[in-house]
């Protein structure tokens, strides 16, 4: 039998819980410890890669495109969204577990290419939240993979992420027809009809958790 190898574990601020990194036959895990099953997982991926592809679509051949995205993981939004863009853009993640940066750097970055390696990446350790305060339009793309999406899990605190006043602070950080595209484990139509209350134009794509099959997941796509 394959061992399965305890590589790192990490405390979720705000008593948010505690997640581990593990490893097996090469395969890297994330789990949130006391709830069943992976939060993420180097073998399925499919739909984080969406996020960052519908999320970009608009701004492919846009010089000097500014990305957020929210939530590093195992870094293939990221990695996919630096695909995505041109040469002179930038790509800034914003994690709230600084340990989640340390595995990227680590053996977990092989998974997704390294992308932490890439000149135009840019890191801010704290709540992404904090980034809509200004709300100054600054991003050409806002992508948001935290936790299982518009519900709230690991961290109470992404309710408000999502709440109406918070989506029309996110609309208002960004550029003109810029959009935002949100990942979450499932559809919610209420989410739709917030968003649209938030003055953003709508649409959904259900996406599968690994090259067209498993779980399926829903991208949410806003445009200012």
């Amino acid at each position: 039998m394959i061992p399965t190898t305890l590589l790192g574990t990490a405390k979720i601020p705000n008593d948010g819980g505690e997640l581990t990194l593990s490893e097996r036959d090469g395969d890297f895990a994330i789990k949130l410890t006391g709830v069943h099953g992976e939060l993420m997982s180097s073998r399925m991926y499919s739909s984080e890669l969406a996020l960052a592809e519908l999320g970009c679509a608009h701004i492919q051949a846009v010089e000097n495109a500014k990305v957020l995205v929210g939530g590093m993981g195992m870094g293939f939004t990221l990695s996919a969204a630096l695909k995505a863009t041109t040469l002179s853009s930038e790509v800034l993640v914003a994690e709230l577990v600084p340990e989640i940066i340390e595995w990227n750097k680590g053996p977990l970055g092989e998974a997704a290419g390294r992308p932490l390696d890439d000149d135009r990446t840019r890191v801010y350790l704290g709540d992404v939240g904090e980034l809509f305060m200004s709300r100054q339009a600054t991003y050409d793309a806002i992508l948001l993979d935290v936790d299982n999406g518009p519900e709230a899990f690991t961290h109470d605190d992404n309710s408000e992420l999502y709440s109406l006043e918070s989506l029309r602070d996110i609309r208002d950080t960004l550029r003109p027809d810029g959009m935002l595209a949100v990942w979450s484990a499932w559809h919610d139509p209420r989410f739709t009809k917030k968003l649209k209350k938030a003055r953003f134009k709508t649409s959904y794509k259900t996406v599968r958790a690994h090259k067209g099959k498993g779980s399926k997941h829903t991208i949410y796509l806003a445009q200012k």
